[in-house]
Parts: C-alpha cells; structure tokens; sequence
C-alpha cells in the first residue's frame, strides 16, 4: 500500500473516530445532565438513549434503567415518565413500574431535571474552552482583520449572469476599516461574514440593504455607506463582494525567478504594485494575470526600511513570478467565557435571522446531523484545535436551542410545568401528548427537510465540483470570501 494512501485512511479513521467521540458526546453530554439531575431529585428514569427510534443495542442495569443506542442519530432523551408521558414518541417501556401510580415530580425537581441538559452542554464546552485557552488557537491576519482588502468587481448570480458588485457599486474601498454592519460592532472578519449573511434589512421595495459603518483612511470620523446584497454562491447567501485586508510577506523566492531578478527577498512586505496597494492576494493576482510589456514598479517594506524594485515585464506565457506568499499567523488564548460569549452571540444571531421573515435564512441553509458531523470531520482533518472550537459551538447550540420554549424540547416542558404551577393544576395529560406529538413530527420534519436539502445537496455538489476543481489550475478568486 503507498504511503500517501495509508496516510490518508489514516486521517480519516481518526477523524471518523473524533466525530463519533465529540458529535455523540455532546449528546450524551445533555442527556447525562437530564441523567443525573433526575437521579438526585429522586425520580423513577425509565430509559437512557442516545439516538431515537428502535434499539440497536440495549442493556437493563440492575437500577432499573434501559440503556441503549438507537437507530436515528438525531439526539437523545431520558425517558422520564413522572415529568412527562412520552410512550407515543418514546416507546413503551419493558419495566415491570406501573408509571400511574408513580407519584408527579415536583416543580422544582421538574425544572432542575430539565435544565440540567443545557448545563451540562455549557459545562462541558467551558472545559474544553479551558483547554483552548491554555493550548491557544491558531489565527492570522485575513481572519483577525475588519479591513477591507480586496473589492471584487463583479459576482456570479445562480443563473451564470456576471454583475457589478454591490460593494463596487456602493463606493466601498481597499483600505477601508469596518467599525459596525447595521449598527453590530464587528471585531473580525467572522462578524463581518456573518454580519452580511444574516441581516434582514430590506428597502421599501423589498431589495436586501446593508448599512456599512466604516473609517476610511486618512479620516478619524466613521461614515455610513449603504450597500445592496445580491443572493450570489452556490447556497444563495446575502454578498456584497468584499475580503479581508492583510499583509503578504515572501515567504520563498525561487531560483532563476522573475521576483528573483527583480530583487524580491524572503521577509519582504509587498506594499504596492504598479501604483496600486496589495492587500489581498486577490489584488497580487489580478495585477501579475494580465500581460505586461513593460516593467512594473513595487514597493515593500524590508525591515524598517521601504525598498523601491522593478518587476520585469511578462507576458501570460512566461513562468509564474516565482514567490510563495504568507501572511502573519499568532496563537491567542481567549478566555473560556469570552468563547462561549462570541459562540453564544453566533447562535443567537443565526436563530434570529433564521426566525425573521425579512432575511434570506431559511432552513435550506441550515446543517443537521449530516452537515455537522461533516464539518467535525474536516475540522479533524486540521487540528485537534479545530475539533474542540467546533464541538464548543455545537454545545453552545445545543443549550441554546434545547432551552426555546418549543413542545417537545427542554424549553417547552418547562414552559408546561410554569403554566401548570400558575393553575395550580396539571394540564391535561391528552393535550400534553397530542402537543408534544405534533410538535416531534414538526422536528422531525424539520431535520429531513435539513439534512436531505442541505446537508446531502451540498455534499453532493462537492462531490461533483471536486473533479472540476482539479483538473483546473488554481485562478484568483472572482469573488470576495464574504
């Protein structure tokens, strides 16, 4: 067997097991909470499964509890009979305990129980957070930055239609640095990212309408400009055509090179090209595509001095420039609570476009199991890092969500018990059943229409474009990463 083939399988054994461990830990994570919050407070637990659907596995302890793994990887429960009748959804039980003659859980040992889920996810990605935060995680410039570096001048529509791009059009310059994106503070370019994705602006006639806070340079005072997103992309996202501001350091010049012949050395800073300032290697590429008869003038910073050299001409048959390009890199360690903070904004930033009907998220752009287990794979395939920052977001999520007021999850049997509290009497355990019943078969709805119209379309439309994608010679974006 080649090397690079065993290599290969390899890494993808391990990152099958890291998603296995940290995708299903996280939901054993809740249900353990549910688990041992209901085992403190006294009451009878019936089942314990990851998974919902029949068994694949099952084992009654001598405490009376069924543990299983079940069929459908779509989350789990504990199956708790004084708290809420759930055989319709559950199954029924194999236990010898009549559930009516069990006595009904308290309120307060109703709410601890059902809580405890969301706290156990928020612990558990606190102790990860710890982790990353002793560790340190990776970053550079192009992620860190809220500069503009590149204005991309057209997009590509879905029906193949080239346009002027709308941060073209709108006047947004490279150099430009974003304070805020529809009144929202951004820090890096994630939150410009997911600033322009998410919004939900629209002007009266019904267009998508960003509003850009940004200081130009050479100014101190921050102006607003205002910019139309077009649905551009394969998924159909809000873009406006921009990336992010960075530095471009040499990291190698090869020998017999054109940027050797002009001088270029390892650890210069590229500043500008032909008169125009680099700060995305979407601007180097764009100025050294085209043909050149004559030579170009560059400008780089070595050290503290800035080193004025000149670019032989070339032409589109002559070999590349002969430079590989870098860009700054650090390791930072942000606090625990500062990561669930940013991860916790994230989701709820997400959830809210999600539920508002002026933007243009809808569930298509969602990720269910599929999509995230796929995710927690290529993460694997990066760094450990990349799996523990991902699975923090997962639990934030998972707290978050489970926590809505919704029937069927967390939020909505507490929602139950307040309102029975409130009475004074239980609500009618036929409505609680129907409530609960329709409201799993809407969930459940919801994570098909998911994984079949998003998950499985998008690995599939990868599938198809990675053929393409190498039997083609790498060419400059054509637009912006945002």
């Amino acid at each position: 067997m080649p090397a690079d083939l065993f290599q290969s399988l390899l890494s993808n054994a391990w990152a099958v097991i890291l998603v296995i461990l940290f995708f299903g830990g996280s939901i054993f994570v809740h249900e353990l909470g549910h688990f041992l919050a209901a085992r403190w407070c006294g009451l009878h637990i019936e089942r314990f499964s990851i998974g919902f659907g029949p068994a694949i596995w099952s084992w009654r302890g001598k405490d009376g509890v069924e543990y299983r793994i079940s069929w459908l990887p779509l989350g789990g429960y504990v199956a708790l009979p004084q708290i809420a009748a759930m055989e319709a959804i559950e199954g029924k039980g194999a236990g010898a305990v009549d559930f009516s003659k069990l006595p009904p859980a308290s309120y307060g040992a109703r709410m601890l129980t059902l809580v405890a889920g969301a706290a156990f996810n928020i612990l558990f990605a606190l102790a990860l957070a710890c982790i990353i935060w002793i560790k340190g995680q990776p970053t550079s410039s192009p992620a860190t930055s809220t500069t503009i570096g590149y204005v991309a001048p057209t997009l590509t529509l879905e029906d193949g239609r080239e346009v002027p791009s709308p941060a073209r059009e709108a006047g947004l310059l490279p150099g430009d640095r974003i304070a805020a994106i529809d009144g929202e503070p951004v820090k890096d370019w994630g939150d410009v990212v997911q600033g322009i994705v998410t919004g939900s602006g629209r002007t009266e006639a019904g267009t998508p309408v960003t509003t850009f806070t940004i200081v130009r340079e050479g100014t101190e005072a921050a102006q607003d400009i205002t910019v139309y997103p077009l649905l551009a992309g394969p998924d159909q996202f809000r873009r406006v055509g921009i990336d992010s501001g960075y530095e471009l350091i040499v990291l190698e010049v090869a020998p017999g090179s054109l940027a050797e012949q002009a001088g270029l050395a390892v650890g210069d800073h590229l500043l500008s090209i032909d008169g125009q300032r680099v700060l995305n290697v979407a601007t180097y590429a764009e100025l050294l595509k085209a043909d050149h008869t004559a030579p170009l003038a560059m400008l780089v910073q070595r050290g503290e001095s800035v080193v004025a050299l000149t670019l032989p001409p070339q032409f589109s048959e002559d070999p590349p420039l002969g430079l590989a390009l870098t860009t700054n890199f650090a390791v930072e360690h942000p606090t625990p609570f500062a990561q669930l903070a940013g991860h916790a904004r994230m989701t709820w930033r997400t959830l809210s476009s999600l539920l508002n009907p002026q933007s243009d998220i809808g569930l298509s752009k969602m990720s269910g199991p599929v999509g995230i287990a796929r995710v927690l794979h290529s993460a694997a395939q990066v760094s450990f890092v990349a799996v523990l920052m991902f699975t923090i977001l997962i639990n934030v999520n998972l707290a978050i969500f489970n926590l809505l007021p919704i029937p069927v999850l967390d939020g909505g049997q507490m929602l139950f018990a307040t309102i029975a509290r409130l009475r004074r009497r239980a609500l009618p355990s036929s409505f609680v059943l129907a409530t609960q019943s329709a409201f799993m078969i809407l969930l459940f709805g919801a994570m098909l229409y998911v994984t079949v119209f998003g998950d499985i379309r998008r690995l599939a439309r990868d599938i198809s474009d990675k053929p393409a994608a190498a039997s083609q010679s790498p060419e400059p974006p054509s637009e912006a990463s945002e």
